[in-house]
């Protein structure tokens, strides 16, 4: 397993993260826990240590689960979670107070039930779930994140950003407290290239790259006629037109990566990897057959610079999310 150090430590994760919202059994459906622990044990066993969840994966039901591995497997992980705001919104709005959002005492007390599901002493890094970065500069997040430092609580601190607002953090990663920004990024998804990725590079900030695969979309296999099980969140990602234009684009992708790809699953992973400012990418793994197939992605390495050239005409300035 490839690994890169994470911000200014010595600590080494793995390039391949294991993204863990699928297997808390919210907004996704169909996860089973016994195929989940089997898919997170095999992760282990390839050498992945880096685990991404958070306190609304299932209520802590995904905390759980990794909790309970870790402990099982006797190896010690590098840990993500989320701590979500007060008010529960998605994403953090313009007008929101950071007393509203995260007051200390609500940093405090969910980084305590995080660790309570996962049955630590110390969570290895605490992310902000949404964030405005007009709280940047206020003191009560400030004050929680070193009291927690100090305490030995969470050894370092990150910002989940908010969707397709790759900009939405820089302020806060000014203060010196940032160890890492979570955004999405993807063949369709390039902005944080733009000015995210020379920022963290600057200030040794890791990057944690989330829904590599678009939600499925990068996959090659969502196209006009696919369903979803009743309450799956895809049902209102891919509405109206949207699979459509979703396989009209993937399309023409695949046109472009084929002679350098096995598949396009292959393809949108070797594209997230080949950005060295990438310390993680982190595709959600329900079942070990996908955990098999991206790791032999991760294997096969960075995608040509020719052929990335190639792909920035397929960014897509979209907010599925709203």
């Amino acid at each position: 397993m490839i690994m890169r150090n994470f911000s200014t430590s010595d600590e080494k994760i793995s390039l391949l993260g294991f993204g863990c919202w699928g297997i808390g059994k919210s907004n996704w459906i169909g996860a089973d826990d016994k195929e989940s622990k089997k898919t997170l044990t095999k992760a282990i066993e390839e050498g992945i240590n880096f685990f991404d969840t958070a306190l609304v994966y299932g209520n802590g039901h995904s905390e759980s689960l990794v909790g309970e591995i870790e402990k099982e497997s006797g190896k010690k992980l590098f840990i993500a979670t989320k701590i979500p705001s007060k008010k529960y919104e998605w994403p953090a709005q313009k007008t929101s107070k950071l007393k509203e959002s995260f007051p200390k005492k609500h940093i405090i007390t969910k980084t305590e039930e995080c660790l309570s599901n996962l049955k630590r002493d110390y969570i290895d890094l605490m992310q902000f779930h949404v964030w405005n970065d007009d709280w940047a500069h206020e003191d009560d997040w400030k004050e929680a994140v070193e009291k927690l430092k100090e305490e030995g609580k969470v050894r370092f601190w990150g910002i989940s950003v908010n969707d397709h607002q790759p900009n939405n953090g820089i302020e806060a990663g000014k203060t010196g407290l940032i160890d890492s920004f979570q955004v999405i990024f993807n063949i369709f998804e390039q902005k944080p290239v733009e000015r995210l990725f020379p920022f963290c590079k600057e200030n040794n900030i890791s990057i944690i790259a989330r829904v590599p695969f678009d939600e499925g979309a990068l996959t090659g296999n969502i196209n006009p006629t696919s369903q979803f099980p009743v309450g799956d969140f895809r049902n209102e990602y891919f509405k109206d037109k949207r699979k459509v234009d979703v396989k009209l684009r993937v399309d023409k992708i695949w046109n472009d990566v084929k002679p350098e790809a096995s598949s396009m699953a292959e393809a949108a992973l070797r594209f997230v990897i080949s950005f060295h400012a990438v310390t993680s990418v982190i595709p959600g793994m329900r079942k070990e057959k996908n955990l098999k197939a991206n790791l032999e992605s991760i294997k096969k390495g960075p995608l040509p610079p020719e052929i990335i050239e190639e792909l920035k005409v397929h960014k897509w300035e979209k907010n599925f999310y709203g």
